[in-house]
Formats: structure tokens, C-alpha cells, sequence
């Protein structure tokens, strides 16, 4: 992949070429791009791609819609227009030959973008395995939304050479493919006979017509005989440009984006408060509306009047996600640090981390809470209170704790059940429901999102609809995951 990046773009590429390269609105992404773009652009392109397959995978594991379901596909469209990536919207819900300005710039973005993604995901097995799944349900999704005009341009543009069955052909096994193929209106379909192999998917499933070796499948299905190539044309790819990682990362420019981007966080900004917090009122918040492991931390402050380096930085910045300002943070972690230490050692040693968390020290930057990826991943040592208690608590540790918050024993043991097989912010999303009794589908990925729909609930803002749960004022988030600053070099000072 050749992406020679300039801090200003040195040729721009014309309609024309674009007609060229672009004809449809799906791809194979068989060849890269080669024109030059700026680093501006190749970080947005990359991260909008990101929010785009986040939003796929949301979908389904956040808010449970079945996959290739209307109600998914609304969630995914709701998601990107949340995040004003207009160009995907309209790549996802139409897929043709058009060939006007917004098209084709809209599929040059795709383009780059997918091939970038590329770059940042071919590093491990584990990132690999995502990406192919998630590209691939958006290759289905997009070839669902074909048009049959479209259907049959793509397959001469990607020299794909299938023809459907003549009408005459159709007629005689008619009976066999209303039989076995699980669609309304199969005469009005077109079939493709394709050797068996391709699509053993469908085999699997018994959901084709087979007869000497060949598979008859509707337009419909034929998406599996192009994912199968698409997957195999993926796993290549990525392998090969695992391959070439040490020459691609030449460009310091480029190498920590690339190397983080899969721990990116997506969704809302909460480095800048949108209201103020009082420190008063954080004992009653911890109960109402914090999320448990900034409960935990809470609670632990309260009782020990100390938190480790780790546990400071993500309690610290959490309160400054709120609204709690740095004149009263400052007050708020030195009147409980002082009731075990005098005054000078908590202004020579901790007074200094309260001011950097607001960018008021060290390298000045206005950091941003930790998201729950971030939290989840974190590593956690003896006598740390900090991390995600799902993750980071035994199974009967965080049933103990839940108990002691006197929620229902369905909910705790629901709870309990989620963390031990690894669904981590669903369990927290479950938690949310049992301290505020209600049961919302919230896609929850980050702490701060959490204490922010609490108090919209609170306070009236998030309407309920008490016969099926479903919330119909709270627009969710569906980021899952926030950049590790590289540069974030607090100092490690005496715990």
C-alpha cells in the first residue's frame, strides 16, 4: 500500500480519475490507493472506518438486534448519522453506479479507509479475526442493498462470471427450490448454479437446492460465494502486510496511530465538563449514579483515606469528567488525604498529580477520562482498588459486593454470570438497570457515559417505556475503546 503522507496535499485527484477507479459503490479492495493525502485526513478516514465497523459490532453485542435485521440496521444507520459519517450512511443503505461528485468521493473515502485499517489491524490473530468479521458484515450488509442492476455490474467489474439458470431450467426443479429455500416469492427470484463448494455456508444450514455437485441459490444468497472470496482475499492481504510492518513504520508520523488505533476511543468527549459538581454531593452520587468501579474506588477513598497511583488517576479524571473543578478537587483528595498524612506531605507529593490531571502541569494537556476499554485492560496489582470489577474481581468477591448494595438476587447472579464469560460492559449495563430499576438495552463504554445517563434518568430527561423497558430519550454511544496516550507520563510518586 502505497499512502505517501504530506502535512499538505501535493495533487489532488480529479473526477475524471475517480469515474476511473471508483465505477460502484462496493469493493473487493483489491488494489490500494496511491495518491497522496494529508495526515489530517489519513487519521480521520481511519478513525471514521473504526466508528463504522464499532457500529456493526454494537449492534449486535450491545444492543442484542439480530444481525441483517431491520431494527440492526436502523441502530447502525441511527449511530452513523450520530456521528455525522453521512458518506457511510449513504454506502450502506444504497449500493450503485452513480456517478456524482458525492459518490465517488464517498467511495475514495471508503477506500482509503479500509486499506488503513488494513495497516493498524494485521498485527495479531486476535486483531485480524475482528476485522475480517466485521468487514465482512459490511460487505453482506451492502450487497443485501443491491439493486439487481447493481448486482450485475459488480460481477462483470470484479470479472465474477455467473450467470442465473435460464427460466426453462428453473421450471423443471422448481418444487425442489420452494423446498428447500427458505425465502418468500421463490419464482419471482433469480438462481444461480454454482459448484457446492462455494457456498458451503448454505450447505451446512440446508439451505439450498443441491443436484450432481451443484448448488442452486437465490440472488439473495449469493452474497456467500463473494465472502468466502472476500474472506480469502482478507486473510491473504493481512498476512502479507503483517509482513511488511517494519518498513511501514519507518513514518513516525504514522506508527503510534497505527498502533493504537484498535484501543481508540470513538464516542463523546468528556474531557470538558458540561456542568458543575459540587464535592458535597459525591457520596450521594457514588450511590446513584456512579458505575462500580469508580463505586469501588469511592467507597475505598472513604474508608482508607488513600488510593494508589493507578486508582488516583482514574477516580481523578472521572471527577473531572463530571464537573467536580480543580479548585475543588484539590479540596476533595487533600481533606481525605490529611485525616492519615499532614499537609505538607500531601502538597509535596500528591498536590502535583491533581493539577496535572487538569493540564495544569507537566506537559499542560487536557486529558480525557478513562474509557472502559482503557479501565478493562488496565493491569491491576495487590492491594490496587482500581480496573474494572467485572474483569478484575473473582466471581464471588463481586457477587459479595453486589449483595451488599441489597439488588435483586436475579440481577446479581445475572450480573456475575456476564462477568465470568468475559462480557464485561454488558454486565455493566446490567448493573445500571439494577440500581435504577428499570431495564434499558444502553450500549455503555465509558464510565462517564454511564453517570450521564443516570442523571438524565434522574432527572426526568430519558423517557421509559415501562411495558418493554426501551428508553426513548437517551441517544447511546457506541464507542468501545480509548487511545492509550503514549505521551501521558505521570509520574509514578510514593503510594
Amino acid at each position: 500500500m502505497d499512502l505517501n503522507i504530506k502535512r499538505k496535499s501535493t495533487k489532488s485527484v480529479s473526477t475524471g480519475s475517480l469515474v476511473t477507479t471508483y465505477p460502484h459503490d462496493l469493493q473487493m479492495y483489491r488494489v490500494p490507493p496511491i495518491e497522496n493525502i494529508t495526515l489530517q485526513e489519513f487519521e480521520t478516514l481511519a478513525v471514521d472506518r473504526l466508528k463504522l465497523l464499532r457500529s456493526l459490532a454494537s449492534a449486535t453485542t450491545l444492543k442484542g438486534h439480530r444481525i441483517y435485521s431491520d431494527e440492526w440496521l436502523q441502530c447502525i444507520l441511527n449511530d452513523l448519522k450520530s456521528e455525522g459519517l453521512k458518506y457511510y450512511m449513504k454506502l450502506c443503505t444504497k449500493s450503485e453506479c452513480n456517478l456524482s461528485e458525492s459518490d465517488l468521493q464517498a467511495r475514495r473515502k471508503d477506500h482509503i479507509g479500509h486499506f488503513i485499517l488494513r495497516l493498524a489491524y494485521c498485527r495479531t490473530e486476535e486483531l485480524r479475526r475482528w476485522f475480517i468479521a466485521k468487514e465482512l458484515e459490511l460487505f453482506k450488509l451492502r450487497f443485501y442493498n443491491m439493486k439487481m442492476e447493481a448486482v450485475d455490474t459488480f460481477f462483470k467489474l470484479n470479472n465474477l462470471y455467473y450467470e442465473n439458470i435460464s427460466s426453462e431450467e428453473k421450471d423443471k426443479i422448481i418444487h425442489f427450490l420452494r423446498e428447500s429455500t427458505p425465502h418468500h416469492q421463490v419464482d419471482n427470484m433469480k438462481f444461480y448454479k454454482v459448484k457446492f463448494n462455494e457456498v458451503l455456508d448454505l450447505v451446512k444450514f440446508r439451505k439450498v437446492y443441491l443436484n450432481s455437485g451443484y448448488a442452486f441459490i437465490p440472488h439473495s444468497d449469493f452474497v456467500s460465494v463473494l465472502s468466502a472470496q472476500y474472506r480469502t482475499h482478507l486473510k491473504q492481504s493481512l498476512a502479507i502486510a503483517s509482513q511488511h510492518l517494519s518498513e511501514i513504520e519507518q513514518d513516525e508520523r504514522i506508527v503510534t496511530l497505527l498502533k493504537g488505533l484498535h484501543l481508540s476511543y470513538t464516542g463523546a468527549d468528556y474531557s470538558i465538563a458540561k456542568a458543575v459538581v459540587p464535592i458535597e454531593s459525591l457520596d450521594t452520587l457514588a450511590v446513584k449514579s456512579y458505575p462500580l468501579c469508580m463505586r469501588q474506588l469511592h467507597e475505598h477513598l472513604r474508608l482508607a483515606h488513600h488510593l494508589k497511583h493507578g486508582g488516583r488517576l482514574q477516580y481523578g479524571l472521572f471527577l473531572k469528567g463530571i464537573g467536580v473543578t480543580l479548585e475543588d478537587s484539590m479540596r476533595f483528595w487533600r481533606e481525605e488525604f490529611t485525616k492519615i498524612m499532614d499537609l505538607d506531605k500531601f502538597e509535596k507529593q500528591y498536590s502535583y498529580n491533581v493539577r496535572y490531571n487538569y493540564g495544569k502541569e507537566g506537559s499542560k494537556k487536557n486529558y480525557s477520562p478513562f474509557s472502559c476499554m482503557k479501565i478493562i485492560q488496565s493491569s491491576v496489582g495487590p492491594g490496587d482498588c482500581h480496573g474494572c470489577p467485572f474483569r478484575h474481581c473473582d466471581g464471588n468477591s463481586l457477587k459479595n459486593r453486589l449483595q451488599g448494595y441489597n439488588l435483586e438476587p436475579q440481577a446479581i447472579n445475572n450480573i456475575v454470570d456476564l462477568a465470568k464469560r468475559g462480557h464485561f460492559q454488558i454486565a455493566c449495563s446490567k448493573y445500571f438497570n439494577a440500581v435504577h430499576n428499570v431495564e434499558l438495552d444502553l450500549g455503555l463504554n465509558h464510565p462517564n457515559e454511564y453517570f450521564e445517563a443516570s442523571q438524565k434518568l434522574l432527572r426526568g430527561e430519558t423517557k421509559i417505556d415501562f411495558n418493554n423497558g426501551q428508553s426513548n430519550g437517551h441517544n447511546d454511544k457506541y464507542a468501545t475503546t480509548e487511545l492509550h496516550d503514549n505521551n501521558m507520563e505521570f509520574e509514578e510518586e510514593a503510594e
